[in-house]
Order: C-alpha cells, then sequence, then structure tokens
C-alpha cells in the first residue's frame, strides 16, 4: 500500500486558519463530500465521534484523525496543512499543522489498520514533516507524500 493508493491529489490543501477542531472537522467532512463523495454529515458526527474517544493528535504537529463510514468502497485520505496551528490536545500538548485524515468503509478491518499504519510511520519522519510545512502548494505536497515509501501486502 502507498499513499498514492488512499490520497487523492484534490483531497490535499492548504488552510490559513481554522479555529476549533469541530470546525476542522466540518473542513474535512466538507472535502471528503468534494473528492469522494461520501456524506458530510455522517463524516462529521463520525470523526467527532472517534475524537471522543481520545485525541488524534499524534505528536509533533501531526493529527490522524479517523472514522468508518458507509458507502466507502475503499480506505481514503486528506490531507491539510494548516498555515496557523491548532490546539489538538495532542499526546505531546503541540498544537498541531499538518492533519491526515482517513476515512474507511463500516466493514474494513485490515485495510484500515494498514492505512493508520502507513500515514503514521510516514508522518513520523522529521524531514518529511520540515519539507511539508515549506510548502503551500497541493501538489507538490500531494508528490511528497506519495513519494514516501509504502508498506507490502501481509
Amino acid at each position: 500500500m502507498q499513499i498514492s493508493d488512499i490520497l487523492s491529489p484534490a483531497a490535499v490543501r492548504t488552510m490559513s486558519q481554522t479555529t476549533s477542531k469541530k470546525r476542522l472537522f466540518q473542513e474535512i467532512a466538507e472535502q471528503a463530500r468534494a473528492v469522494y463523495g461520501v456524506d458530510a454529515p455522517q463524516t462529521l458526527d463520525a470523526l467527532q465521534e472517534r475524537e471522543t474517544l481520545g485525541p488524534t493528535g499524534v505528536g509533533h504537529g501531526v493529527a490522524l484523525p479517523h472514522a468508518r463510514l458507509h458507502g466507502l468502497d475503499r480506505v481514503v485520505g486528506l490531507f491539510l496543512r494548516l498555515e496557523k496551528p491548532l490546539d489538538f490536545d495532542a499526546v505531546d500538548r503541540q498544537p498541531v499543522d499538518l492533519i491526515f485524515a482517513l476515512l474507511a468503509p463500516k466493514s474494513s478491518g485490515v485495510d484500515h489498520l494498514k492505512a493508520l499504519a502507513l500515514v503514521s510511520r510516514t508522518l513520523r519522519d522529521q524531514d518529511l514533516r520540515a519539507k511539508l510545512r515549506a510548502n503551500d502548494d497541493p501538489v507538490a505536497l500531494h508528490a511528497m507524500l506519495a513519494a514516501a515509501p509504502g508498506i507490502k501486502a501481509a
């Protein structure tokens, strides 16, 4: 599995400012509707419900919100780079500016976990995070993410 298998170029964008986690999730839901055709209210509800289980801010300014939805036939991703970091209740208490949201079919099992592991490992790379933060062109951001090493199928 590669990042390019789950992340459409149209699902990458930069945002100048967002005021709250809820507003960020609304943006993700609208972007998911526009790019992947999923129901925006269902996506918003699923992301917020997942976040109540525990924050998805994983540290180093990265958040990996994720949810399972009806109406998807595969795992898909959305990437947002925030120009102004947002408090996300991250494990290291640092604000978040790199968000990679994953949406998976309700029935997905191992594919959802593989995608989460791939994205997590990819964004652990300090050099890649620095490059992502230094660029605001969605095409370039997608290219950087797509160039990351994949994971072999089990």
